[in-house]
């Protein structure tokens, strides 16, 4: 434990922030999970519309540090490349 005041303070700051981040990462499979669902049931209004929303978190997942920016860009790029194989040939 803890001896110090700053230092017990820098506990309770890394536990907030780890559970912070614990539900962004969640948050950020779970849309993953949504668009590939869409992709599956061939409901391309929906797919991209979670897409949009999608890629929109990963940039903000990508500034606050929460993922690399090459990792939210990676992630970007392949479910674009999902969507547009599933529905380029429909």
């Amino acid at each position: 434990m803890a001896n110090i005041k700053s230092s017990e303070k820098d506990i309770r700051r890394t536990k907030r922030r780890n559970a912070a981040n614990s539900q962004n990462r969640s948050r950020l499979r779970t849309q993953a999970k949504k668009i590939l669902k869409a992709i599956k049931e061939k409901d391309p209004k929906a797919a991209m519309a979670l897409f949009i929303e999608y890629t929109s978190f990963l940039d903000k997942a990508a500034k606050t540090n929460l993922i690399h920016s090459k990792n939210a860009d990676r992630k970007k790029s392949r479910m674009a490349k999902r969507l547009n194989a599933v529905f380029a040939a429909a």
